[in-house]
């Protein structure tokens, strides 16, 4: 009998170029290539309908978020009760085809009684309190930091009172999966669904150190800053930033150093082609939790990665990187592989560890067995 599954997901994941898009994306995609029947659910938030989706899917369904902000009133989170929907709740009740909610965000009709007996997934991408917890603490605008703060609470609530109504919960990380079996049944971690099939190193030496991510993301804005002043400006050669929708600040930044340069809006193509050319590829970031998908397609299409800690923490990816904290370490690393070549025994090492964790299909096999 072939399996049928309504997804959710919170943003329309298609074009796959952002974080958790990317993948809700490649999930779908692993799970019709195993026959599921998908019938997906998706928020229009910021992004265009896309015929793409239904080469995957039987049926595409696009949902408007309800940005008044009267819902900051509510007593649920603001990014949940934004993308509460009577349409939705409505569709999902013309059969019995299990739940998959792809992000916390999608969880607004998970403790509904109508869908009690209803096989539902709960995809986690972060553990979302504290990831707004995070936004909160590198936020500098009052009124931003009051909201994400407000938000943090309203999430560690939602999550304590609505998971328990989860079937299952798919979390994205090995932390991620511990903290969320201290509280929750029923915990299996799936690592994130990405492009990469095969692992695609180029042997040999780049010419340029890489930093790239969502620069509108302030995690990934201020790693940027954090790596110009500490790193980028003591080494005087070739550094590229790279990434979608950088603010003017970092623009202005980088137009003070020569051998700094910025790429913005680049192409997913051209993205995988700075990758791929680096030398090296220097990820950073503030905040541990999720798994960073950046770090995944380095991996599979870069060459050296020098990172810090909190990019692979406990996520099985720590020998296959160069792991320093202190700009000073972060310094030595970098020099120290700026002289080595990239080897075929380094790019075979990548593909067994890579291969043994990350196939989605593999990875999707979990969630197919789930459904009912």
């Amino acid at each position: 009998m072939q399996k049928r599954l309504h997804i959710i997901s919170f943003n329309i994941p298609y074009p796959a170029n952002y974080g958790g898009v990317i993948s809700v994306f490649y999930h779908l995609k692993a799970l019709h290539q195993l026959g599921v029947k998908i019938t997906l659910h998706c928020y229009e938030y910021g992004r265009e309908q896309s015929t793409e989706l239904n080469k995957y899917c039987e049926r595409v369904f696009y949902y408007k978020r309800n940005m008044s902000p009267v819902n900051l009133l509510n007593k649920k989170p603001f990014i949940v009760i934004s993308r509460n929907n009577k349409p939705l709740l409505e569709r999902l009740l013309e059969d019995d085809a299990p739940i998959l909610y792809e992000g916390i965000h999608t969880c607004a009709t998970l403790a509904h009684p109508h869908l009690k007996h209803r096989l539902k997934i709960v995809r986690t991408h972060n553990i979302e309190a504290d990831y707004y917890a995070n936004l909160a603490n590198l936020e500098s605008n009052f009124l931003k930091k009051i909201y994400f703060n407000r938000e943090s609470k309203k999430l560690r609530n939602f999550e304590e009172k609505t998971l328990q109504h989860a079937n299952h919960i798919l979390a994205i990380s090995p932390n991620d999966t511990a903290w969320f079996r201290e509280r929750f049944k029923h915990v299996h971690y799936v690592p994130a669904f990405h492009p990469n099939e095969e692992v695609d190193i180029l042997e040999g030496k780049g010419k340029y150190t890489l930093f790239h991510g969502d620069l509108s993301v302030k995690d990934n804005a201020n790693a940027a800053f954090f790596l110009i002043k500490n790193i980028f400006t003591k080494i005087k050669t070739p550094f590229i930033v790279a990434g979608l929708n950088s603010p003017n600040t970092l623009i202005q930044e980088v137009e003070k150093h020569p051998h700094i340069s910025l790429k913005i809006n680049v192409s997913q193509s051209e993205m995988d082609d700075l990758i791929q050319q680096a030398h090296i590829n220097l990820l950073y970031t503030f905040h541990s939790s999720g798994m960073k998908l950046k770090l995944l397609n380095a991996l599979y299409r870069g060459r050296f990665c020098v990172v810090n800690s909190a990019m692979v923490q406990n996520t099985g990816m720590e020998t296959l990187c160069h792991v320093a904290d202190m700009p000073n370490d972060l310094i030595r690393a970098i020099q120290e592989v700026q002289c080595l070549d990239f080897t075929e025994n380094l790019i075979e090492k990548r593909h067994q560890s890579l291969n043994n964790q990350f196939s989605n299909l593999t990875n999707a096999q979990i969630t197919y067995k789930l459904i009912a």
